[in-house]
């Protein structure tokens, strides 16, 4: 592992930098990768300028990736920046029932897939990722993100 930095630009709560700094060596473990990475945390009206002028959506989302850009020869090992909207993760958290550190590292682990070139465009990649993040997220002590438990009324 090369570097983590870790910016703040939100006065929402967030995981501590160890927590983020483990998240990732967790994704690197597992993809038998290293490199360098600058994750922000954000507010929503930075995420909205964000996705705006990168993505051509008018709205915040949770996590957006920014392979670098840097030509080769200069660029090392830096993979690039992963952008997380604080006040989404929190809302999803709660709104979806999940536990917020598990929803945090999810959002960690899937922008750091996305710099190491996985995607979920099409159903087949959709499910390559997804199969890594969940793998990922169980070695950490975290259960399938993606698994929908049934509401029963009574």
């Amino acid at each position: 592992m090369k570097g983590i930095e870790i910016q703040c630009a939100t006065q929402e709560p967030f995981p501590t930098h160890h927590e983020i700094q483990t998240w990732i060596e967790a994704v690197f473990t597992e993809q038998k990768k290293a490199g360098e990475v600058v994750v922000r945390i954000v507010d929503e009206v930075e995420m909205i300028n964000l996705n705006s002028q990168f993505r051509k959506k008018q709205k915040s989302t949770n996590v957006l990736s920014f392979p670098s850009q840097i030509p080769s020869p200069l660029k090392g090992n830096m993979l690039g920046d992963i952008v997380i909207c604080a006040p989404v993760v929190i809302k999803e958290a709660h709104l979806q029932n999940k536990n917020l550190c598990a929803h945090w590292a999810h959002m960690v682990v899937h922008g750091v897939l996305h710099l190491l070139g996985y995607d979920h465009e099409h159903d087949i990649e959709a499910n390559i990722m997804e199969s890594h993040e969940i793998k990922i997220l169980n070695s950490l002590g975290f259960t399938d993100p993606y698994r929908v438990d049934e509401v029963h009324e009574q």
